[in-house]
């Protein structure tokens, strides 16, 4: 019962056959696309008749592809039955790359997380031991789940930087000139592998799972220790030629003499980011000002999340002062997006988005004060809803539309 098999259309088959087996498939991606329908609402939406989808539907619930779902209650006459897909059918595997942890959730046909593990300890380079430690990992991790590897369809893995997702390579971590990365960590987890931008995840997750209602033109704001962005046109991501859109961070705005983590004077990052607020909280403390909050120097790439809490939890001045001149500093610049893609919702979302009103309000004052006033009133500003699980989730569901887009 494996549901890739019954969405292959590559077998050898009769044409009788052939039509048999197009129904079935049409049933269940009916199924997976406007949710649960009884027999005569399959017949009305697939203008087959119901004897025909009848028997279709009996084969699907023998061979465990759909569940009765129980009779529906109405006014008069026999009760219907209700199906559903089977969510042990099929399972999808994301995963979230940090530089200090990985996050992995597994999820089922109805996008239902079976096994989920937040944060656990890894220390990512651009290292040969390092990559198989990570896959050392991924197998611990789909070994503990009991779910059997052969159910799993695929498995999407988010990293940062430069992305090439078409071709299955990262040009920031587990370079290999010749050889695309998913290759490699297939072999390692015997598990089809497919490659993604973390904020290009996230945004997906938030369309697909999260605070997206109906809008099809969307810019996710990943804003956290880096700052980089996912945009969505006509419901669709959007990659640019090879995969490298969202770079927003890396755009050179200031005359700051300031150098980037990418090499370069000047980028947005560098004045507003998740490192650039630690380098302002520190510049801030050697001039004398106090604060309660203490940086970890073991945990360097979290520090900002110190800061943060700071600003949150114990409403330590100098950590809200810091933080609300770099979201005004960032609505400013996230002006220059609107005016470029009109969109129809801006979320903002990362770890600055956990700062609330903090941050939300002076990015929605700056949006007003800097943007065209016709674009800034086609635009709802909404904070991430589904917070640091958004690229988990945008993972699984990256493999899931993958599976459904090849058939």
């Amino acid at each position: 019962m494996n549901l890739k098999d019954l969405l292959d259309n590559n077998v050898d088959k009769t044409l009788s056959d052939y039509k048999w087996h197009v129904l079935r498939q049409t049933i269940i991606k009916r199924l997976l696309s406007a949710g649960n329908a009884t027999i005569t609402e399959l017949s009305l939406d697939l203008q087959s008749s119901v004897p025909t989808v009848t028997k279709a539907v009996n084969e699907l619930l023998s061979e465990g592809y759909m569940i009765d779902m129980g009779k529906v209650a109405n006014s008069s006459g026999r009760r219907p039955s209700l199906y559903s897909i089977n969510p042990t059918c099929a399972y999808f595997l994301g995963v979230e790359v940090g530089v200090a942890s990985v996050s992995m959730g597994l999820q089922n046909i109805k996008n239902e997380f079976v096994s989920i593990e937040m944060g656990a300890s890894f220390v990512l380079k651009n290292t040969q031991e390092s990559l198989m430690d990570f896959c050392k990992l991924l197998n611990s991790f789909i070994e503990d789940s009991l779910v059997k590897r052969d159910m799993i369809v695929g498995v999407c893995i988010n990293l940062s930087g430069r992305i090439n997702s078409m071709e299955g390579f990262s040009y920031n971590y587990f370079y290999k000139e010749n050889r695309p990365l998913i290759e490699i960590i297939s072999e390692q987890i015997n598990l089809p592998v497919h490659l993604e931008n973390d904020t290009r995840a996230m945004a997906f997750g938030e369309f697909t799972e999260g605070v997206v209602d109906n809008e099809q033109n969307v810019i996710f704001l990943n804003y956290s220790w880096g700052v980089g962005i996912g945009i969505i046109t006509d419901g669709k991501l959007y990659y640019g030629k090879s995969g490298y859109s969202g770079e927003f961070g890396h755009s050179t705005i200031f005359d700051n003499e300031l150098m980037c983590q990418c090499g370069k004077l000047g980028c947005l990052e560098t004045e507003v980011s998740g490192w650039s607020l630690v380098n302002q909280f520190r510049e801030a403390i050697n001039e004398g000002k106090q604060s309660k909050v203490k940086l970890d120097e073991n945990l360097v790439s979290l520090q900002h999340r110190a800061i943060i809490d700071g600003a949150v939890k114990l409403e330590d001045s100098l950590c809200v002062d810091l933080v609300t001149k770099q979201s005004d500093k960032m609505g400013r610049y996230l002006s220059i997006l609107l005016n470029i893609f009109n969109p129809e919702l801006l979320v903002i979302g990362g770890d600055f988005a956990q700062l609330g009103d903090y941050a939300l309000l002076p990015i929605r004052v700056a949006l007003k004060k800097h943007s065209l006033g016709l674009v800034n009133r086609d635009v709802t500003l909404k904070r991430s809803t589904l917070g640091r699980r958004a690229g988990v989730i945008g993972a699984c569901c990256i493999v899931k539309e993958k599976m459904l887009s090849l058939y």
